[in-house]
C-alpha cells in the first residue's frame, strides 16, 4: 500500500477481534512513531502501557471496543507556554506516525480524549508536568466503517498576496 493509500482509508475503530498484538508489533509501531516532527528535539511523548486493572478503573462507556491494547500518549510541558503548545503538536504527529504504521499491517486504533479529566489523570498516575493527548485502544479492527464525507481541500485554501 502507498503512504496515500494507508492516509486514505485508515479509520478510527469501534469494535475490535480479541487477536493479540505482540510487543514486538507495538514497539515497532511507537519507534515509527519517534521519527515525527519535533521542535529542537523534545521528544516530548511518553507512553503508557494500560494494565487490566487500571483499564477497569478508567471505566470507559465502551471498554475502548475491547480493543486488546490501551495506551495512554503523553506531552511533556515545555519551559514557555508556545514550547508545551508545540510539544502537544508533536506529540499529535507522533500518535498518526503510530496510527499510520500500524494500519499498515491491518491493525487500527480508537483515539479518546477522556484522559486529560482530572480523575482519569490520576488513575493513570500522571503528573502536572505531562498532558494526556489521548487513550487508545489498539487491535485488529471487527469491521472497518466507510468513509465520512469531508469537505473538499480547494474550499480550505486561502491565496495570499
Amino acid at each position: 500500500m502507498s503512504i496515500i493509500e494507508i492516509i486514505n482509508s485508515r479509520r478510527n475503530i469501534k469494535n475490535f477481534k480479541s487477536d493479540p498484538i505482540s510487543m514486538e508489533q507495538l514497539n515497532k509501531w511507537l519507534q515509527a512513531g519517534t521519527m515525527a516532527p519535533n521542535h529542537k528535539m523534545t521528544e516530548p511523548w511518553e507512553v503508557y502501557l494500560v494494565g487490566p486493572k487500571t483499564r477497569a478503573e478508567l471505566n470507559h462507556k465502551t471498554n475502548f471496543f475491547n480493543a486488546p491494547v490501551v495506551l495512554a500518549v503523553l506531552s511533556k510541558h515545555g519551559a514557555t507556554k508556545i514550547e508545551t503548545e508545540e510539544n502537544a503538536l508533536a506529540t499529535a504527529c507522533f500518535v498518526q506516525n503510530f496510527n499510520l504504521a500500524a494500519w499498515e499491517e491491518g491493525v487500527g486504533t480508537f483515539w479518546s480524549s477522556m484522559g486529560n479529566a482530572q480523575k482519569n489523570r490520576e488513575i493513570l498516575g500522571v503528573s502536572n508536568e505531562y498532558d494526556v493527548i489521548g487513550v487508545f485502544g489498539v487491535g485488529y479492527p471487527e469491521e472497518i466503517n466507510s468513509p465520512k464525507e469531508r469537505t473538499p481541500i480547494q474550499e480550505k485554501i486561502k491565496s495570499l498576496p
